[in-house]
């Protein structure tokens, strides 16, 4: 695969710095999107020298550890754009997040026949997809269900506006791959050598878990908010 020096990775900051200037002058907010690069930049540097390390240890516990630690801190990320930020919603967005996330990492499991139940350089990037998806899925799905309450809308009828809504990105990605798209994963495998028929069944996978986590993190959250 092509090696990416310093000099040209800066070159790809280049329009993020328009969409700064224009960000800050539209919204009065100069620090946000600093603020968030700044973060991502640590941050993936930091993850690039875990992965080397748990790659290295297959660790089941220290899995288990990193697994739980996703979860909690896509719940918290969740919650953030949220009206009621009590405990107990807090519990509902991990739960919530916490099934969707399971289900999906079983079956994947199941479809890769894996040699080991935990095989890290598998088990941590996917999982990561898996509760990103689910942490965005559910927080436009949170957002709009109580901004829809507040029009004095029933349950059933804010719950429906609030599911297909958190749902549209998750189906344009699926009625867009392959037309529109080359998604990253399949894009990722192809440009290290993959065959790509091979990159697509994977790409497969992916997609139908972008959905279905999705999904299924939205209905169990609703299922406890109906109960509570």
């Amino acid at each position: 695969m092509q090696n990416i020096s310093f000099y040209n990775l800066c070159l790809s900051l280049l329009p993020l710095i328009v969409v700064w200037y224009y960000y800050k002058k539209w919204t009065n907010n100069s620090t946000e999107i600093i603020v968030a690069t700044l973060r991502m930049l640590v941050q993936l540097i930091a993850i690039g020298y875990v992965l080397i390390f748990i790659f290295e240890n297959k660790n089941i516990y220290l899995g288990l550890f990193i697994i739980t630690f996703m979860i909690i801190v896509s719940s918290f990320i969740a919650l953030r754009n949220t009206n009621d930020k009590s405990k107990k919603h807090y519990l509902q967005i991990f739960v919530a997040i916490l099934g969707a996330g399971l289900i999906n990492l079983f079956i994947i499991i199941l479809v890769l026949k894996l040699e080991y139940t935990y095989e890290p350089r598998y088990i941590i990037p996917l999982s990561g997809m898996i509760f990103a998806n689910t942490m965005n899925a559910l927080s436009l799905a949170i957002e709009r269900f109580e901004k829809e309450s507040l029009r004095e809308e029933s349950f059933e009828k804010a719950r429906e506006i609030a599911f297909k809504a958190c749902l549209i990105p998750q189906i344009n990605a699926l009625l867009a791959v392959g037309l529109v798209s080359l998604p990253g994963m399949m894009t990722g495998q192809i440009l290290s050598g993959v065959d790509p028929l091979i990159a697509v069944r994977y790409q497969i996978m992916i997609m139908t878990m972008v959905l279905s986590s999705a999904g299924l993190s939205t209905i169990i959250y609703f299922l406890i908010k109906r109960k509570a």
